[in-house]
């Protein structure tokens, strides 16, 4: 459901603190604050849509090169062994392959 915001009109015509309400698209707006009696008005702004985490973005920060540039290291699966290889990082600790088995 989405959630509106709202604003209480105060006796002396000044606006008080928003707050949020989870209400369906289909269900009127709220004109009567539930617990004072107030009149209420109703704020419109942008809708938020996060860009910060789609797919593209995923795929470009777990990008190897990316990993590498910052410091992490990377391994691969191999489908046949079963052993990590490293793919990505430079850390000359970090093993060139490891073995579950042996874990």
């Amino acid at each position: 459901m989405p959630i509106y915001q709202y604003y209480e009109i105060f006796p002396d015509g000044t606006e008080g603190e928003p707050f949020d309400v989870s209400q369906k698209i289909n269900d009127p707006a709220l004109k009567i604050h539930p617990l004072t009696g107030n009149p209420l008005k109703k704020h419109f702004s942008t809708p938020s849509i996060n860009t910060q985490y789609s797919d593209r973005a995923t795929k470009n920060q777990l990008d190897p090169s990316n990993l590498q540039k910052q410091g992490f290291t990377q391994y691969q699966k191999d489908k046949t062994s079963g052993k990590y290889y490293k793919s990505a990082g430079s850390d000359p600790r970090a093993p060139e392959q490891i073995d579950p088995k042996e874990l």
